[in-house]
């Protein structure tokens, strides 16, 4: 399949600029063969105003119709077959059966939120009918559901080419709400973007949807990023990244004339809670699970646990001795980027600057051009308490053990952390009943709480929340996976005393699509 390096915007592809780049292969170091040709000021706003015009249509199509565009996209990904496996490879230096999984993760994803739309009850509708004799003011009819908001501005991730890029969780999220989506391709991925990328617009042509409903534009986030945030047409931003970045596109998105939200995932450290009769229990088994998560993807996933506290009990040695071995036995591996290498490298050293942490073990070295090492580090609860920056994310195969005296300490050291996307409790049922303010402590501060398991799985479905409280993510009340993330684009729309023809059919008092509605305070499909 040929590459052109160009920006796909809505049906058409454009290639005005005269600045291009080329994209590296970690593995190898060697610079790809494809130019890919960075989007004017002029591109932009085409593709800008073609997603405004797009979505004065595309807001108004059934949930059937846009169902139907979903599945199509994930029919027209899985027909570029091995040709996206072999670039994406290429660009990333991912293995090839990652690229597989992930691709299946990312048309799964598409077909769920359809099968939302077909279902239809997601829009929340509310209807109080009228009482027009009562006392002493009569009761109006009011009727209200989600709508979408608008052309939404999508941010590719880096450490997942598929699965939140192109096509991925926010895209397919705002296409399911009826928003056109405008997506920043990474420049670490580029090729890969682009076949997706023509995936959705063949899929767009053949689904009968508006020209506009989708763009993918090429170029660096500090210019063509920025200005799709600064757009007064772009209602929301979805990004998955660094705290660095995704908090440079809140600050752009508040200062806009008209500020909108912007729902930016933005790692955490995932901490993990060892109690002591478990660890006595099963401390080499935990040992050896949490070796592979913390190592998993090269530390590549932004649910790897980057923090494990225990308690110094008589049990606590056989443990420690057991990290170590665990994690003498991982092995590197190749990051996805140049830059992610670096930010490893110096997060590594700036550990190793503080005289209260210490080496555990070191894993097995790597070959390859953005190679890295796991490290496991050690620190105790009072180092943790006098430098924040020991439970800040280091993205990559790494992690720090805290070792805690009591269970007070323990508890002081939920207290006082900050938001994550995660955090887990190991203990026997007794213990989790006598830690029970500790897993209340932890409900406080993640979005997703785990017993007796590693966070590194992210099921897609309809109850995973994947966020947290800040600064894991700008927006503690939205998901980036599973359907409830359709919710990040839309808006609560009330109507109130509409004749029947003019409500929409999922207002309307016949029901015609059968969803569930709450009517006068009872959910019902009459």
């Amino acid at each position: 399949m040929i590459l052109e390096g160009k920006q796909l915007i809505g049906f058409a592809v454009s290639a005005e600029g005269g600045s291009v780049f080329q994209a590296p292969n970690p593995t190898t170091g060697e610079t790809l063969p494809t130019q890919y040709h960075k989007a004017t000021k002029a591109e932009l706003e085409l593709a800008a105003q073609k997603a405004y015009d797009a979505f004065k249509v595309y807001r108004k199509k059934s949930g059937v119709e846009k169902a139907l565009f979903l599945e199509t996209i994930a029919q027209e990904i899985e027909h570029i077959g091995d040709a996206l496996v072999e670039i994406a490879t290429a660009e990333t230096g991912l293995p090839a059966g990652r690229i597989q999984g992930e691709r299946g993760r990312t048309t799964g994803q598409l077909r769920l939120f359809a099968q939302l739309l077909r279902e239809g009850s997601w829009v929340n509708a509310r209807i109080e009918t009228a009482i027009p004799d009562r006392q002493p003011l009569p009761k109006v009819d009011l009727r209200m559901m989600q709508r979408p908001l608008g052309p939404v501005g999508v941010f590719g991730a880096s450490n997942f080419p598929l699965a939140f890029s192109v096509a991925g969780g926010d895209t397919a999220s705002a296409l399911a709400a009826g928003c056109p989506v405008i997506v920043k391709a990474h420049s670490a991925h580029p090729g890969t973007s682009e076949l997706v990328g023509k995936a959705i617009q063949q899929a767009a042509i053949k689904s009968g949807m508006p020209d506009g409903v989708f763009s993918l534009l090429h170029g660096s986030g500090t210019e063509v990023g920025a200005a799709l945030v600064q757009h007064p047409y772009i209602k929301a931003i979805g990004f998955t990244g660094s705290y660095q970045g995704g908090m440079a596109l809140v600050q752009l998105a508040a200062n806009r004339p008209e500020p909108i939200p912007v729902y930016a995932e933005m790692g955490s450290t995932n901490p993990v809670f060892i109690l002591p009769q478990i660890m006595k229990e099963k401390g080499a088994q935990i040992a050896q699970q949490f070796a592979a998560s913390v190592t998993l993807g090269v530390g590549q996933f932004c649910t790897n646990p980057g923090m494990i506290i225990a308690n110094k009990t008589e049990d606590y040695q056989p443990f420690l001795a057991d990290l170590e071995t665990q994690f003498q036995n991982v092995s590197g591996g190749v990051m996805l980027t140049g830059g992610i290498q670096k930010a490893y490298t110096q997060g590594i050293a700036k550990h190793l600057e503080n005289e209260s942490v210490s080496i555990v073990a070191k894993g097995v070295e790597a070959k390859g051009f953005t190679a890295v090492q796991p490290i496991l580090f050690k620190t105790d609860a009072n180092a943790l308490a006098q430098d924040h920056t020991l439970s800040e994310e280091i993205f990559g195969p790494t992690s720090v053990l805290v070792e805690a005296e009591s269970k007070e300490e323990m508890l002081r050291i939920a207290e006082t952390m900050e938001g994550h996307l995660t955090a887990t409790v190991h203990g026997t049922p007794e213990e989790l009943a006598e830690y029970a303010d500790l897993i209340d402590l932890l409900e406080q501060k993640v979005g997703r709480l785990l017993i007796n398991g590693f966070p590194t799985g992210v099921e897609v479905c309809h109850a995973m929340m994947h966020g947290g409280p800040f600064p894991a993510s700008s927006d503690s009340r939205s998901t980036s996976v599973g359907t409830a993330a359709i919710y990040r684009f839309t808006r609560p729309v009330s109507y109130q005393n509409f004749p029947e023809n003019l409500l929409p059919d999922e207002l309307k008092n016949a029901n015609p699509l059968a969803i569930w509605r709450l009517v006068n305070g009872d959910f019902q499909k009459a």
